[in-house]
């Protein structure tokens, strides 16, 4: 029995198997892109050959200027772009440093990667950006992610890693440690900020101001935090130390002024200052470290030591360059300088 159709109802033939490059024109209205132009496509359109079009993309002598010109007319007018991979195969050679980071969100770590990017721009070089979240065994995982991709360098703004690993790393590619991890490998680059004058500064600038009883407030024990405690000792006749925030206002009475090994914990004394009724700078100076936005950003201002961290990323990009270079690098300590704002001078001005 022939089966019925509504009324009005067109028969059409469906083909069993639809081309689908003519369904693509019909449905989105235009042809599919072209394949890639090659380096054939473009030796054929200059009238040369391809291994002349080769010799004259790589820069290499013993092409005219006229074949030059028109091989480059030839490969702008098709889009011919050099595929990059390919010739970092053949040259062994990736034209890449990849930058470990402890924390992404960390504005001292991103000042450091704008200085290492903008020096990687200049000689050449692509930057691939990984970072452990303050977890070692991430850092770990991505340190091995970056050497498994071919980087020619790993550049490591990172205090979390201990000897071993970083030795393991070096052993591999050339590295460069920023920051003070608890020791860095022979052979190894280093860049890192005086800590022991940065206290310095921040201490004898309360000192000056008349304050005697200082307190001290960290959030860890690691080598940076260790070297500003000791200066902060040298300087104090009566050393108190705590941490964290909470710790210093539970146990802290009868201090004046206090230095915090970083802006987070500057801040914190500070809002804790605030919830206390302690009036800033009048019953408590403030000190913090790095000199980051947010000592710019909260009331009063922060005064704070400044980690020159800009200055730091191009130190580490150049340290890479001279091991990929020399085969030689070196440990390069910059000096730490003292923003004075109203967390300690009342009539210090904003910025």
């Amino acid at each position: 029995m022939t089966p019925t159709r509504p009324a009005g109802e067109r028969i059409r033939n469906v083909p069993e198997r639809r081309d689908e490059a003519a369904l693509a024109v019909r449905h989105t209205g235009s042809v599919p892109a072209s394949p890639r132009p090659t380096i054939v496509d473009v030796a054929r359109a200059a009238g040369v050959s391809k291994s002349l079009v080769s010799a004259a993309l790589r820069g290499e002598a013993g092409v005219s200027a006229a074949s030059r010109e028109r091989i480059a007319a030839a490969a702008d007018q098709l889009g011919y772009r050099t595929n990059g991979w390919a010739q970092r195969l053949v040259s062994g050679r990736s034209d890449l440093v990849g930058v470990l980071l402890t924390d992404l969100r960390n504005e001292y770590h991103t000042d450091i990667v704008n200085g290492i990017e903008d020096a990687a721009h200049e000689a050449g070089f692509g930057v691939i950006l990984s970072h452990g979240r303050r977890d070692r065994r991430l850092l770990l995982d991505r340190l091995q992610g970056l050497i498994d991709l071919g980087v020619d360098a790993v550049i490591a703004v990172t205090g979390h890693l201990d000897a071993g690993a970083l030795a393991a790393a070096s052993a591999r590619v050339p590295l460069v440690v920023v920051g003070r991890p608890e020791s860095v490998p022979d052979g190894a680059g280093w860049v890192r900020n005086n800590d022991e004058e940065g206290a310095r500064l921040a201490v004898a600038h309360v000192l000056s101001l008349g304050h005697e009883r200082i307190g001290f407030v960290h959030g860890s024990a690691r080598p940076a935090s260790r070297a500003r405690r000791g200066a902060y000792r040298s300087l104090v006749a009566d050393p108190r130390e705590f941490a964290g925030a909470e710790e210093f206002f539970a146990d802290g009475s009868g201090l004046t002024a206090v230095f915090a090994t970083n802006d987070r914990l500057g801040a914190e004394l500070l809002a804790g200052a605030a919830d206390r009724g302690r009036r800033v700078p009048d019953d408590l100076a403030v000190v913090g470290y790095d000199n980051t936005e947010l000592s710019r950003l909260v009331r009063p201002a922060l005064t704070s030591v400044d980690q020159p961290r800009g200055e730091m990323g191009t130190a580490a990009m150049a340290q890479a360059l001279a091991l990929l270079g020399s085969g030689r690098a070196e440990h390069l300590v910059v000096a730490p300088t003292l923003v004075v704002r109203g967390s300690t001078v009342r009539t210090a001005p904003l910025d």
